[in-house]
Protein backbone atom coordinates (compact mmCIF):
# COMPACT_ATOMS: atom_id res chain seq x y z
CA UNK A 1 0.00 0.00 0.00
CA UNK A 2 1.11 3.56 -0.69
CA UNK A 3 0.69 6.42 1.70
CA UNK A 4 1.54 9.80 0.91
CA UNK A 5 2.55 10.86 4.08
CA UNK A 6 2.06 14.84 3.47
CA UNK A 7 0.36 16.81 1.72
CA UNK A 8 -2.54 19.37 2.38
CA UNK A 9 -5.44 20.95 1.13
CA UNK A 10 -6.48 24.79 1.07
CA UNK A 11 -9.36 27.16 -0.59
CA UNK A 12 -7.24 29.70 -1.43
CA UNK A 13 -7.07 33.08 0.30
CA UNK A 14 -4.34 35.72 -0.28
CA UNK A 15 -4.06 36.92 3.36
CA UNK A 16 -4.03 33.35 4.38
CA UNK A 17 -1.62 32.35 2.06
CA UNK A 18 0.58 35.24 1.79
CA UNK A 19 3.44 32.83 1.91
CA UNK A 20 2.59 31.57 -1.95
CA UNK A 21 5.00 34.42 -3.17
CA UNK A 22 5.08 35.27 -6.80
CA UNK A 23 7.50 32.79 -7.33
CA UNK A 24 4.50 30.01 -6.46
CA UNK A 25 1.90 31.68 -8.25
CA UNK A 26 0.54 28.37 -9.92
CA UNK A 27 -0.74 27.34 -6.68
CA UNK A 28 -2.68 30.33 -5.76
CA UNK A 29 -6.29 28.62 -5.79
CA UNK A 30 -8.13 25.97 -4.52
CA UNK A 31 -6.53 22.78 -4.24
CA UNK A 32 -9.41 19.99 -2.58
CA UNK A 33 -9.82 16.06 -2.56
CA UNK A 34 -11.12 16.10 -6.02
CA UNK A 35 -8.28 17.30 -7.30
CA UNK A 36 -5.86 15.07 -5.25
CA UNK A 37 -8.14 11.91 -5.96
CA UNK A 38 -7.60 12.10 -9.43
CA UNK A 39 -3.81 12.24 -9.41
CA UNK A 40 -3.48 9.27 -6.71
CA UNK A 41 -5.54 7.16 -9.39
CA UNK A 42 -3.02 8.14 -11.79
CA UNK A 43 -0.30 7.41 -9.83
CA UNK A 44 -1.24 4.04 -7.97
CA UNK A 45 -0.90 5.92 -4.69
CA UNK A 46 -3.52 4.35 -1.78
CA UNK A 47 -3.89 6.99 0.55
CA UNK A 48 -2.55 10.18 2.73
CA UNK A 49 -1.82 12.47 5.79
CA UNK A 50 -3.69 15.64 5.35
CA UNK A 51 -1.34 18.36 6.93
CA UNK A 52 -2.27 21.65 8.30
CA UNK A 53 -1.24 24.55 6.59
CA UNK A 54 -3.16 27.21 8.55
CA UNK A 55 -2.57 27.43 12.46
CA UNK A 56 -6.23 27.57 13.23
CA UNK A 57 -8.37 25.25 15.06
CA UNK A 58 -10.53 25.81 12.16
CA UNK A 59 -7.58 24.37 9.70
CA UNK A 60 -8.07 21.06 11.73
CA UNK A 61 -11.50 20.99 11.55
CA UNK A 62 -11.89 21.71 7.88
CA UNK A 63 -9.16 18.86 7.26
CA UNK A 64 -11.05 16.68 9.86
CA UNK A 65 -14.21 17.16 7.22
CA UNK A 66 -12.86 16.31 4.28
CA UNK A 67 -11.46 13.41 5.62
CA UNK A 68 -15.50 12.47 6.13
CA UNK A 69 -16.02 12.78 2.94
CA UNK A 70 -13.02 11.38 1.38
CA UNK A 71 -11.93 7.64 2.33
CA UNK A 72 -8.24 7.86 0.95
CA UNK A 73 -7.26 11.01 3.71
CA UNK A 74 -6.19 8.39 6.08
CA UNK A 75 -4.62 10.42 8.62
CA UNK A 76 -5.45 14.30 9.46
CA UNK A 77 -2.07 16.41 10.93
CA UNK A 78 -3.66 19.31 12.75
CA UNK A 79 -2.98 22.50 14.88
CA UNK A 80 -3.92 23.30 18.13
CA UNK A 81 -1.91 25.73 19.98
CA UNK A 82 0.46 24.04 22.11
CA UNK A 83 1.13 26.79 24.24
CA UNK A 84 -2.71 27.45 25.64
CA UNK A 85 -3.62 26.99 28.67
CA UNK A 86 -6.63 25.11 27.14
CA UNK A 87 -4.42 22.54 25.41
CA UNK A 88 -5.92 19.35 27.43
CA UNK A 89 -9.34 20.61 26.99
CA UNK A 90 -8.66 20.52 23.07
CA UNK A 91 -6.75 17.17 23.13
CA UNK A 92 -9.62 15.64 25.03
CA UNK A 93 -12.08 16.66 22.37
CA UNK A 94 -9.82 15.84 19.39
CA UNK A 95 -8.78 12.38 21.35
CA UNK A 96 -12.59 11.02 20.63
CA UNK A 97 -11.93 11.52 16.55
CA UNK A 98 -9.80 8.90 15.23
CA UNK A 99 -8.52 10.54 12.23
CA UNK A 100 -6.56 13.26 14.24
CA UNK A 101 -3.29 11.82 14.77
CA UNK A 102 -0.81 14.24 15.83
CA UNK A 103 -0.11 18.19 15.38
CA UNK A 104 2.32 20.38 13.69
CA UNK A 105 3.54 24.02 14.51
CA UNK A 106 4.82 25.87 11.78
CA UNK A 107 8.19 26.48 13.45
CA UNK A 108 9.59 27.32 10.76
CA UNK A 109 7.79 30.83 10.49
CA UNK A 110 8.99 31.88 14.10
CA UNK A 111 11.83 34.46 14.36
CA UNK A 112 13.12 32.81 17.94
CA UNK A 113 15.20 30.47 16.53
CA UNK A 114 14.89 28.68 19.84
CA UNK A 115 11.04 28.52 19.75
CA UNK A 116 10.96 24.48 19.79
CA UNK A 117 12.79 24.90 23.59
CA UNK A 118 10.15 28.03 25.15
CA UNK A 119 8.95 26.20 28.51
CA UNK A 120 5.07 27.02 27.18
CA UNK A 121 5.64 25.21 24.21
CA UNK A 122 7.77 22.14 26.00
CA UNK A 123 4.51 21.62 28.24
CA UNK A 124 2.51 21.52 25.66
CA UNK A 125 4.09 19.00 23.34
CA UNK A 126 4.75 17.12 27.01
CA UNK A 127 0.77 16.61 27.18
CA UNK A 128 1.08 14.45 23.80
CA UNK A 129 2.23 11.38 24.64
CA UNK A 130 -0.70 10.10 26.95
CA UNK A 131 -2.96 10.29 23.80
CA UNK A 132 -0.46 8.72 21.43
CA UNK A 133 -0.34 12.08 19.42
CA UNK A 134 2.44 12.13 17.07
CA UNK A 135 4.43 15.70 16.26
CA UNK A 136 5.66 17.36 13.13
CA UNK A 137 8.90 19.09 13.30
CA UNK A 138 8.68 21.65 10.41
CA UNK A 139 12.27 23.53 10.62
CA UNK A 140 15.25 24.82 8.29
CA UNK A 141 18.46 23.73 8.93
CA UNK A 142 19.77 26.69 11.50
CA UNK A 143 16.93 25.44 13.94
CA UNK A 144 18.27 21.97 13.70
CA UNK A 145 20.74 22.52 16.89
CA UNK A 146 17.22 23.28 19.16
CA UNK A 147 15.50 20.76 17.54
CA UNK A 148 18.27 18.00 18.39
CA UNK A 149 17.80 19.85 22.23
CA UNK A 150 14.27 19.43 21.87
CA UNK A 151 13.96 16.27 20.95
CA UNK A 152 16.45 14.99 23.79
CA UNK A 153 13.35 16.13 26.27
CA UNK A 154 10.86 13.60 25.17
CA UNK A 155 12.54 10.26 24.57
CA UNK A 156 9.24 8.65 24.22
CA UNK A 157 7.48 11.09 22.28
CA UNK A 158 7.14 10.07 18.44
CA UNK A 159 8.89 13.01 16.09
CA UNK A 160 8.72 12.95 12.29
CA UNK A 161 11.04 15.25 10.46
CA UNK A 162 9.19 17.29 7.68
CA UNK A 163 11.37 18.05 4.23
CA UNK A 164 13.88 16.64 5.58
CA UNK A 165 14.16 19.63 7.50
CA UNK A 166 14.68 21.66 3.97
CA UNK A 167 18.06 21.89 3.28
CA UNK A 168 19.41 24.74 1.13
CA UNK A 169 19.89 22.69 -2.16
CA UNK A 170 19.54 25.44 -4.44
CA UNK A 171 22.73 26.98 -3.04
CA UNK A 172 24.33 23.74 -2.43
CA UNK A 173 24.96 23.73 1.19
CA UNK A 174 25.10 20.85 2.46
CA UNK A 175 27.65 19.98 5.74
CA UNK A 176 25.96 21.61 8.97
CA UNK A 177 22.69 20.20 8.08
CA UNK A 178 24.13 16.99 7.70
CA UNK A 179 25.81 16.92 10.71
CA UNK A 180 22.93 17.63 12.76
CA UNK A 181 20.71 15.51 10.94
CA UNK A 182 22.84 12.39 11.74
CA UNK A 183 22.96 13.45 15.54
CA UNK A 184 18.56 13.80 15.32
CA UNK A 185 18.31 10.49 13.65
CA UNK A 186 20.57 8.47 16.44
CA UNK A 187 17.07 8.93 18.33
CA UNK A 188 15.46 6.24 17.47
CA UNK A 189 11.30 7.68 18.05
CA UNK A 190 12.73 10.25 15.51
CA UNK A 191 11.63 10.03 11.66
CA UNK A 192 12.43 11.83 8.24
CA UNK A 193 9.43 12.84 5.73
CA UNK A 194 11.44 12.22 1.92
CA UNK A 195 9.38 15.12 0.81
CA UNK A 196 9.26 19.14 -0.36
CA UNK A 197 13.07 18.42 -1.75
CA UNK A 198 12.32 19.40 -5.22
CA UNK A 199 11.13 23.17 -3.82
CA UNK A 200 14.18 23.59 -1.67
CA UNK A 201 16.52 23.61 -5.19
CA UNK A 202 15.97 25.65 -8.05
CA UNK A 203 12.44 25.40 -9.37
CA UNK A 204 13.16 25.01 -13.23
CA UNK A 205 16.16 23.54 -12.89
CA UNK A 206 16.70 20.88 -10.06
CA UNK A 207 18.17 17.40 -11.14
CA UNK A 208 17.72 13.73 -9.13
CA UNK A 209 21.57 14.01 -9.26
CA UNK A 210 21.44 17.56 -7.38
CA UNK A 211 18.86 15.89 -4.52
CA UNK A 212 20.91 12.61 -3.99
CA UNK A 213 23.79 13.58 -1.59
CA UNK A 214 20.90 14.33 0.82
CA UNK A 215 18.81 11.49 0.51
CA UNK A 216 21.87 9.36 0.56
CA UNK A 217 22.63 10.93 3.97
CA UNK A 218 19.12 10.57 4.99
CA UNK A 219 18.83 7.12 4.52
CA UNK A 220 22.07 6.33 6.56
CA UNK A 221 20.89 8.02 8.78
CA UNK A 222 17.73 6.82 9.81
CA UNK A 223 17.80 3.52 7.75
CA UNK A 224 15.13 2.31 5.77
CA UNK A 225 12.11 1.71 8.87
CA UNK A 226 12.47 5.70 9.66
CA UNK A 227 11.70 7.28 6.44
CA UNK A 228 8.60 7.67 4.84
CA UNK A 229 7.51 9.01 1.54
CA UNK A 230 5.76 12.50 1.12
CA UNK A 231 4.55 14.41 -1.99
CA UNK A 232 4.27 17.70 -0.26
CA UNK A 233 1.58 18.64 -2.72
CA UNK A 234 0.42 20.65 -4.13
CA UNK A 235 3.43 22.90 -2.96
CA UNK A 236 5.59 20.41 -5.27
CA UNK A 237 3.58 21.66 -8.27
CA UNK A 238 5.99 24.91 -8.03
CA UNK A 239 9.04 22.89 -8.81
CA UNK A 240 7.14 19.42 -11.12
CA UNK A 241 4.17 17.27 -11.35
CA UNK A 242 3.11 14.93 -8.81
CA UNK A 243 4.40 11.48 -11.15
CA UNK A 244 8.11 13.60 -10.98
CA UNK A 245 8.36 13.75 -7.53
CA UNK A 246 7.38 10.24 -6.84
CA UNK A 247 9.62 9.16 -8.98
CA UNK A 248 12.45 10.76 -7.29
CA UNK A 249 11.90 9.00 -4.62
CA UNK A 250 11.07 5.26 -6.14
CA UNK A 251 14.13 5.61 -8.55
CA UNK A 252 16.44 6.29 -5.64
CA UNK A 253 14.91 3.49 -3.74
CA UNK A 254 14.77 1.04 -6.78
CA UNK A 255 17.49 -0.91 -5.78
CA UNK A 256 16.52 -1.69 -2.15
CA UNK A 257 14.26 -5.03 -1.41
CA UNK A 258 10.74 -5.12 -1.63
CA UNK A 259 10.01 -4.92 2.06
CA UNK A 260 12.46 -2.05 2.24
CA UNK A 261 10.58 -0.32 -0.98
CA UNK A 262 7.37 -1.26 1.03
CA UNK A 263 8.18 -0.04 4.46
CA UNK A 264 9.11 3.46 2.69
CA UNK A 265 6.73 4.10 0.27
CA UNK A 266 3.63 3.38 2.69
CA UNK A 267 4.20 1.08 5.97
CA UNK A 268 6.61 3.43 7.89
CA UNK A 269 3.67 5.85 7.68
CA UNK A 270 0.98 3.20 8.55
CA UNK A 271 2.61 2.35 11.58
CA UNK A 272 3.98 5.55 12.75
CA UNK A 273 0.65 7.25 12.45
CA UNK A 274 -1.47 4.71 13.38
CA UNK A 275 -3.45 4.04 10.50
Amino acid sequence: MIIDSHQHFWIYNPKTHEWIDDSMAVIRRDFLPSDLDKIYKENDVDGCIAVQADQTIKETEFLIKLSQENSFIKGVVGWVDLRSENLEKDLDNYSNINIVKGFRHIVQGEPDCNFLLRPSFLKGVSALEKYNYTYDILVYPHQLGATLEFIKRFPKQKFVIDHIAKPYIKDGFYDGWATLMQEIAKHENVYCKVSGMVTEADFDNWTPEQIKPYLNLVFKAFGTSRVMFGSDWPVCLVAGNYKEVKNLVTDFIADLSANEQANIMGLNAIKFYNL
